[in-house]
């Protein structure tokens, strides 16, 4: 390390010009140029992706469209999320929200059960509408990115086995693509916690953002 630190300070110490010195500083790659046809994802989920109280700039879609078009990818992300919603009520309303889309979607990306879960609704009744609202969309040929959840562990025993195998469940059985517990980032980080203890910051988005953008890409349709 003294070696090398001994040679940073050699290098800086010879007679080279300042104007040399400033055109020869390596300043990154460049951008990655946004490139090819359109990709329309759909985001269906909750508040967990858009938090409460974050600006629309600070949402996981908004986030996260910026991330792909960094990677070059040309990604329009549609977010049709609703606070409070539940999964029945995400399931009710998927149909028309589908229709009303002016293309078809390359990916819808689903995050739904948390409000189930504190409604203290049963699992079997969130199985069941994501089962439905999976099927929904293989039936249009839409390919599907599940970010998955787990029980909060105030929550009983049986409760958790039956809850917590519901995503890698539908994921096999559908083929959809898994993230197994999307909150993952922000485990032991109350910083990135809203005061509510539930809701990520703008800064917990991020962190989402960049912990699950391999898996966006992954699932995209190869073109």
């Amino acid at each position: 390390m003294l070696a090398a630190i001994c040679m940073v300070a050699a290098c800086g110490s010879g007679s080279e010009p300042p104007s040399q010195k400033n055109e020869d500083r390596w300043t990154g790659p460049p951008p990655i140029p946004v490139m090819g046809p359109e990709r329309p994802i759909l985001v269906f989920g909750d508040s967990l992706l858009d938090g409460p109280k974050l600006p629309d700039n600070s949402s996981y879609p908004a986030k996260l469209e910026a991330a792909l078009r960094a990677r070059g990818s040309n990604a329009r992300v549609v977010d049709a999320g609703i606070a409070g919603g539940t999964s029945g009520q995400a399931l009710q309303r998927l149909e028309r929200i589908l229709d009303a889309q002016a293309t078809k979607p390359e990916l819808a990306i689903v995050s739904l059960g948390g409000n189930d879960m504190l409604q203290g609704r049963s699992p079997a009744e969130t199985r069941a509408n994501l089962d439905a609202i999976l099927a929904s969309l293989q039936r249009r040929k839409i390919r599907v990115l599940l970010l998955g959840l787990m029980a909060a562990p105030t929550l009983s025993a049986d409760y958790a086995r039956d809850f917590n195998p519901i995503y890698p469940s539908l994921a096999h059985k559908y083929g959809a693509s898994l993230v197994p517990f999307f909150l993952q980032p922000l485990q032991g980080k109350p910083d990135l916690m809203q005061p509510d203890q539930v809701h990520p910051t703008a800064l917990g988005i991020e962190e989402i953002v960049a912990a699950t953008v391999d898996d966006v890409a992954e699932a995209l349709p190869r073109r």
